[in-house]
Order: structure tokens, then C-alpha cells, then sequence
């Protein structure tokens, strides 16, 4: 079994065996997330992707507060197809795809980028340089990007993977020839089973 595969199933097995408000990461309100997309000054119908969004409820808020242009990626099929059944109707315009984001490919450039756990689960260097990549390839001109990940004192595991830590000075390293980093922060994660975990959110303009 290949890789993506490997990985596919993995996640999908977690969806299929638990609800979402059972998940680690889940958020009834993506309180930091929302505060810096909103804050970013991106007109309502600004293109958006959610890298790795799943099944979080970030596009359900995103829908509530009029934003037209959605797009959910995330390798599970389980997760994306429990948001479509979560949302009904309401995200009958959102384009989902069911993609790792290293073999994503679009014709679409994106005005804001968002990622929340997904990126620091890739721990080796090309992997994290193909992400770049893709994000440079994808993001349009003067675009933004919204990332959180774990912090420096976060856990060094996520649903047993090993993830890779972060701080703003790290993920400003990665992208720091085209990006200007606008506003990072940390905050803390209460799990839904009272796990306190520690993340550093950045949002980088893109300058060139």
C-alpha cells in the first residue's frame, strides 16, 4: 500500500470511529482562526482554502459571516463527506477536495490560505518544502496566509504522529523571501477531553 493511501485510511479511521466533538483539535468557534481572517481586510468574495479543514466548523462561521468563495481540502473522504452532511444545502457552493495537499493541483489562485494543524504534520524537510511550493504556486499576488501550529511548548504528538514544533520565527524562515509576517500569536487549546495544548498563529502578507 502506498503512502497516500496508507495515510488516507488512517485518518478516515479516525472520522468513521469518532464523533467530532470526540476530536483533539475540534473548536466550536475557530476563535483565533476567525479573528485573524476577519482582521486580514479580505473582501467578502475573496477566494479561501482550508488546508487539512476536514471537518472543522471554520467553513460553517466562514458561510455565517457571508464569505462566497470556499474551498476544504483535507485527505480524508470520511471527514469532508461529514461536513457535507453537517452543512447540507448551506454548503452546497463550497468546492471540496479531497487531496494531499502535496499532490494538489489547481488551476485557482487563492487570496487567503488557511491551515490549522494540518502543516506541522510534516516533519521532513521535502515535504515541507513541496507544501511551500504548493502554497506559492496557489496563493495569488498579495495574498495571505493564516497558520497555526503547534508551539515550541506544544505536544509533540498529534492522534499518535509525531508532528513538528514551531514558533514565528520558524515558520517566518520557510517563507521569509516572499512573505511579510503581519501578526503571530499563541494561544492555548482546551481538547475536548480537557488537554491543554499550546499553538502559534501567524499571518503572513505575501509581498511580491
Amino acid at each position: 500500500m502506498n503512502e497516500f493511501l496508507t495515510k488516507k485510511n488512517y485518518w478516515d479511521t479516525i472520522y468513521q470511529e469518532k464523533p467530532t466533538i470526540e476530536l483533539g483539535w475540534f473548536q466550536e468557534v475557530p476563535a483565533m482562526s476567525l479573528d485573524l481572517i476577519k482582521s486580514s481586510g479580505i473582501k467578502i468574495d475573496a477566494k479561501i482554502i482550508d488546508i487539512g479543514g476536514g471537518d472543522s466548523l471554520l467553513v460553517d462561521h466562514l458561510l455565517e459571516l457571508g464569505y462566497l468563495n470556499i474551498t476544504v481540502l483535507d485527505l480524508s473522504k470520511s471527514a469532508i463527506e461529514r461536513a457535507k452532511s453537517r452543512l447540507g444545502s448551506k454548503g452546497s457552493n463550497v468546492n471540496w477536495i479531497c487531496s494531499d495537499i502535496r499532490d494538489f493541483n489547481t488551476d485557482e489562485k487563492f487570496d487567503l490560505w488557511h491551515d490549522r494543524a494540518c502543516f506541522h504534520f510534516l516533519i521532513d524537510n521535502a515535504d515541507i518544502q513541496i507544501y511551500a511550493s504548493k502554497l506559492n504556486q496557489f496563493l495569488a499576488e498579495k495574498g495571505t496566509v493564516v497558520l497555526g501550529t503547534f508551539s515550541k511548548t506544544g505536544p509533540k504528538k498529534c492522534s499518535g504522529l509525531p508532528i513538528k514544533q514551531y514558533d514565528s520565527k520558524t515558520i517566518t524562515q520557510i517563507f521569509t523571501q516572499d512573505f511579510h509576517l503581519e501578526k503571530n500569536m499563541e494561544a492555548t487549546h482546551i481538547t475536548p477531553s480537557l488537554a491543554r495544548q499550546n499553538y502559534v498563529f501567524c499571518r503572513l502578507k505575501r509581498i511580491t
